[in-house]
């Protein structure tokens, strides 16, 4: 979310709320969240993204059942405490429905603009990375920068029953084998097939390798431009496909056999409306996978 079209920058949010709101009645299983602080003509995206935690929370309080997560608030521009008082709040929003996904951010400028240096950004997002997977815990434990002598320990509140998923969204300037050992999953943009099938094996391989034994979700983002005809054979687009919807099913049984566990679908509403995309997927794509 925002649901937009090609070149749209001004978004209606009450609808995107509304939409929200469909998407979770009709059973899908997440909606995602980006975090783009700062716009310039140098960005090719132009929509004017609200804050992540105003629009998350605005999603907590209009939804149910569905989850919501962040992919991704960028870790290496922001406090981690700020970040884990953020997911604090929305999971007790949500009644624990939160998946919080972080990335480094890709923008020298912006990096400049908040004092950062873009050099720097591996050795801060590891840091941050710590910061935060201590304060979202289970115990939460808060690693203050300092501390004086005589400072009393802090906490966060409010408490929560479990610890919240710390989800890497794209690499962040760090092997595998470290994605694999510290995050519960990895969230990679689309490529064509063969290549996703390699990039699924080097990470069961680095999970192997550093975790043996346990579970690591794989997701990928693919854009979706879904035709009037149902018929439509699979084509490739920019970052994912222009097909009817049983092509699309056949695409999303593929990328699960191949190992894929979550699919993101970035949705295109500049020939139809977002609705009725929403509404067909929901009719006739999600029943073959959420039985």
């Amino acid at each position: 979310m925002p649901i937009t079209g090609q070149n749209q920058d001004v978004v209606d949010f009450n609808e995107q709320i509304a939409l929200a709101r469909l998407a979770d009645r009709l059973g899908f299983r997440a909606l995602w969240v980006r975090d783009v602080p700062l716009n310039s003509i140098d960005y090719p995206d132009p929509v004017g993204h609200l804050d992540p935690w105003v629009l998350l929370g605005a999603l907590a309080s209009n939804t149910e059942r569905i989850a919501l997560i962040s992919g991704a608030i960028v870790l290496t521009l922001r406090h981690p405490l700020h970040i884990a008082k953020g997911a604090f709040s929305v999971n007790t929003l949500s009644q624990g429905r939160f998946i919080l996904g972080v990335g480094s951010g890709d923008r020298p400028p912006e990096y400049a603009a908040f004092g950062r240096n873009p050099d720097e950004r591996r050795d801060l997002y590891r840091d941050h990375w710590e910061t935060l997977a201590a304060a979202i815990a289970m115990p939460s434990r808060v690693i203050a920068d300092s501390a004086p002598e005589d400072s009393s320990e802090f906490y966060l509140l409010p408490r929560q029953s479990a610890p919240i998923p710390l989800l890497a969204v794209g690499s962040g300037g760090q092997s595998v084998d470290w994605i694999a050992r510290h995050s519960f999953g990895w969230m990679t943009y689309h490529r064509e097939p063969q290549a996703q099938r390699g990039r699924y094996s080097m990470w069961r391989a680095a999970v192997e390798r550093t975790v043996p034994g346990a579970f690591r979700a794989f997701g990928v983002a693919m854009r979706l431009d879904l035709g009037n005809n149902a018929d439509e054979p699979a084509s490739d687009i920019s970052l994912g496909y222009r097909t009817g919807h049983r092509a699309l099913t056949d695409v999303l049984h593929r990328m699960r056999e191949s190992g894929t566990h979550h699919v993101t679908l970035n949705i295109d509403s500049e020939r139809r409306p977002a609705r009725d995309i929403i509404e067909e997927v929901a009719a006739y794509v999600l029943p073959e996978f959420h039985r």
